[in-house]
């Protein structure tokens, strides 16, 4: 591979693995245990057998926990220190021949893009939960398996375009973030606010206590 393609496999292992990391080693694993495709010696483990039965038992676990509201979001928050870690050192070993310098920077890289994928998934899943209805949030889901094996598919045969999309999603990510992050805070700002108000005591208008001989009015 050339330092393109190199690039381009690297970033899209860590981009991939902020939606659904056990889906990104799944694809990348029997694409290349099938030889459609040579993947570097530090993504050899992926074609292991086993690797590849564990990522996908582990894919069809994510796959329903995915589509149920509230537990999706569960499962992002604990994933939270799972994929972007996992992002990182995919993208690192994509460099393992390249030297330490190249491995550090693609790791450092491949673990901010994979935040950023990760922030924007869950950040997204968690207002679409707000609705009462499943249908948004089963498309949603679908929608980010699918962009997945779309993208590493991307990745692994057009590089350059892949490369270049990325840069867009970046700028995308950039903006998006902060709107997402103040729109978070302003859901649970209203749920402390409903909450707050059911807890509220009630006033002690007209209320007569007694003690002992004396009584207060209220």
């Amino acid at each position: 591979m050339d330092v393109t393609a190199l690039i381009a496999l690297s970033m899209g292992a860590a981009w991939a693995s902020g939606l659904n990391l056990y889906a990104a080693c799944a694809v990348l694993g029997l694409m290349g245990a099938t030889g459609s495709v040579d993947l570097p010696p530090g993504l050899d483990p992926l074609q292991n057998p086993w690797v590849i039965a564990a990522a996908g038992a582990m894919y069809v676990v994510e796959f329903f926990a995915d589509k149920i509201p509230g537990v999706d979001s569960a499962w992002d928050t604990i994933h939270s220190f799972i994929r972007i870690p996992a992002g990182a050192v995919l993208a690192a070993t994509v460099f393992q021949d390249m030297g330490t310098a190249e491995m550090l920077a693609a790791g450092a890289g491949g673990g901010v893009l994979t935040a950023a994928t990760h922030t924007i998934k869950a950040g997204s899943r968690l207002l679409i939960n707000t609705s009462p209805e499943p249908v948004t949030n089963w498309t949603a889901s679908v929608a980010e398996d699918v962009a997945v094996v779309g993208g590493l598919w991307l990745a692994l045969s057009h590089p350059a375009v892949f490369v270049g999309g990325l840069v867009l999603f970046v700028l995308l990510a950039i903006w998006l973030i902060p709107k997402l992050w103040r729109a978070i805070r302003a859901l649970f700002a209203r749920i402390a606010r409903l909450f707050g108000k059911d807890t509220e005591s009630p006033p002690l208008e007209g209320v007569r206590v007694t003690l002992g001989r004396k009584s207060i009015e209220g």
